[in-house]
């Protein structure tokens, strides 16, 4: 039987190349190369596309060829430059291991849709619409779902410092991992933490801070066969969640600690669930998602994020949660290329 041809893209022009490239390394570490035949293609920093071994340390300066993933279904995957002429390998499925814009907002998946190449993870509409956080709150407001207050701050808008309920936080409304993210609780700060979200993003979004504990819920599947993980909190000792951009992620957060499955009442776990289900179900996800939320002293559910691509490096929320509820991330890859070629988990 022949081997799945899997076109595994990887790393990319944003601030979050880094996190990605974790992420492949971890999916190189369980992917079955019994089953499936990878083709490892990593974006550079500048932008360069190059078909490599794998996604080790050293990758960008290995023994790599220039590819490109054609946009003519005829080739159905990649158009490989070697000795002044193109080789066409022909994909069976992309698993798209890329975080925050150009990768986990449409961007890509616009490009696999003209390829015609089946791929993991949630659709163009879907991708934009969860990378856009003030879009998100105002689709999951109308379902009747609860959002932190939020205002939106565009290039050339001023906002006035003294009518916002502090603290609130301050961050891209297209970004990801909390780049660009700040807590603010003085007016005067504000200006400044605005000028920092800028740096990642036109559009700012400022969110009255929500008082209650964050819970994920790590979602795999299509509507309305959905697989969940186990429930996590995240404890934090100061500040905010941020791990992906520690110094060391790998032995432990500076600030935070996770607790899976999450120590919350049952009634409380079961309205998480059924939540982040409600939103997956609103925002039009597939594929994957891990849906982030509050969870306040009075029981109710409030929504933060959701993030359409989540991490899978070996310290990431959602393979914990999958892994704490049976699913190892071999079983879960297998699911997600399943999903891309078939629609359904089995």
């Amino acid at each position: 039987m022949d081997k799945v041809k899997v076109g595994i893209i990887f790393g990319g022009t944003t601030e979050e190349h880094p996190v990605s490239v974790k992420s492949a390394q971890e999916v190189a570490r369980n992917l079955d190369t019994g089953k499936y035949e990878p083709f490892w293609i990593g974006i550079t920093k500048s932008g360069e596309w190059k078909l490599c071994d794998g996604p080790d340390a050293g990758w960008e300066d290995g023994d790599c060829r220039p590819v490109v993933l054609s946009p003519d279904r005829g080739v159905h995957g990649l158009l490989v430059l070697e000795q002044g002429r193109y080789e066409a390998i022909r994909l069976d499925v992309v698993l798209p291991l890329l975080h925050g814009k150009l990768g986990e907002d449409g961007a890509m998946q616009g490009l696999l849709e003209l390829a015609g190449v089946p791929y993991a993870g949630c659709d163009v509409p879907g991708s934009a619409l969860c990378m856009d956080k003030s879009l998100t709150y105002l689709v999951i407001r109308n379902a009747g779902i609860a959002t932190p207050k939020f205002w939106t701050v565009t290039a050339d808008d001023a906002i006035d410092p003294g009518r916002l309920p502090y603290p609130v936080f301050v961050k891209p409304a297209r970004s990801g991992s909390s780049f660009g993210v700040s807590k603010v609780s003085r007016p005067e700060d504000l200006p400044g933490a605005v000028e920092t979200a800028r740096q990642y993003d036109a559009k700012v979004l400022i969110e009255e801070a929500v008082d209650g504990s964050e819970i994920g819920c790590a979602i795999l599947g299509n509507d309305p066969d959905l697989l969940v993980g186990e429930l996590d909190r995240v404890a934090l000792s100061h500040g905010f969640f941020k791990i992906h951009q520690e110094s060391n992620p790998e032995s432990g957060s500076e600030n935070s600690t996770f607790i899976v499955p999450a120590d919350i009442p049952a009634e409380s776990r079961t309205l998480v669930l059924e939540t982040a289900k409600a939103v997956y179900r609103a925002l039009g996800c597939r594929g994957l998602s891990r849906v982030d939320m509050f969870l306040k002293a009075d029981g109710t559910v409030v929504l933060n994020e959701v993030n359409t691509l989540p991490g899978l490096t070996s310290y990431s929320r959602y393979p914990r949660m999958m892994a704490a509820a049976g699913l190892p991330l071999a079983e879960v890859i297998d699911r997600m290329i399943l999903l891309a070629l078939t629609g359904k988990l089995q």
